[in-house]
């Protein structure tokens, strides 16, 4: 998992909280617990966390009133909230003041490491760029269209695919094969030219007219872009 996601649990019942502390750090996170409403507001408006799991019910400052405080200051990490409360309005109430999720007392373990770990799948999915740019060459995901410099670029289907790509790898060597596979989608080496036919195609579109190249050919490895 490389750095272990940071993760906030505000949990006032003591017992519950060292389970669920124990069982997160097991399946790879690192956890904090906060066992008040007070204690869990300054932490999570003090440090860097993930993901932030907060009882609905705490002593000094209710779990709704800790979300609210941290939406108004703009901090947009996921929440999920946890309560005995278990009926509809409880429930409306939690999202509306601004929890990502809402997971009602008792609960299976296996369904709360669900619930983080699919919160933290939409964030990331969230987060992820719309636009890539590297020097003067800019690609927009959206759109679809590709620009260097002043000079609207027009691609094939293909070609952008192949050229986000490679700007996703910028100033890294890319092989053949890894261009076939995440491409083209083959788990194989067809023998065929198809990728250099397209990567000259390519390289016209988007050197040709400029003085520095961006696409260089790395004979006998494979492709890289960059200045």
């Amino acid at each position: 998992m490389g750095t272990a996601m940071r993760l906030l649990l505000i949990e006032d019942e003591l017992a519950t909280a060292e389970l669920v502390c124990e069982s997160l750090r097991e399946a790879g996170y690192a956890v904090e617990h906060a066992a008040d409403g007070r204690r869990g507001l300054e932490r999570a408006t003090s440090e860097s966390w993930d993901l932030i799991i907060a009882d609905r019910t705490l002593p000094g400052l209710d779990g709704i009133v800790i979300v609210q405080s941290l939406r108004q200051r703009g901090l947009n990490m996921p929440i999920l909230m946890l309560s005995a409360l278990g009926d509809v309005d409880d429930r409306v109430t939690g999202l509306k003041a601004g929890g990502d999720d809402y997971l009602s007392k008792p609960y299976a373990f296996a369904e709360l490491l669900a619930r983080v770990e699919a919160l933290l799948r939409r964030r990331d999915r969230d987060a992820a760029p719309t636009r890539l740019q590297i020097a003067d060459l800019n690609a927009d995901l959206v759109e679809r269209s590709v620009r260097r410099g002043s000079r609207d670029i027009e691609l094939t289907a293909r070609e952008f695919d192949l050229l986000v790509y490679l700007m996703r790898h910028a100033n890294q060597i890319v092989t053949r094969k890894a261009l076939l596979e995440h491409v083209w989608g083959m788990h194989f080496d067809p023998q065929t030219n198809v990728v250099d036919v397209h990567m000259s195609r390519l390289r016209q579109a988007v050197d040709r007219g400029f003085e520095q190249p961006m696409i260089h050919t790395v004979r006998g490895v494979g492709y890289q872009l960059g200045l």
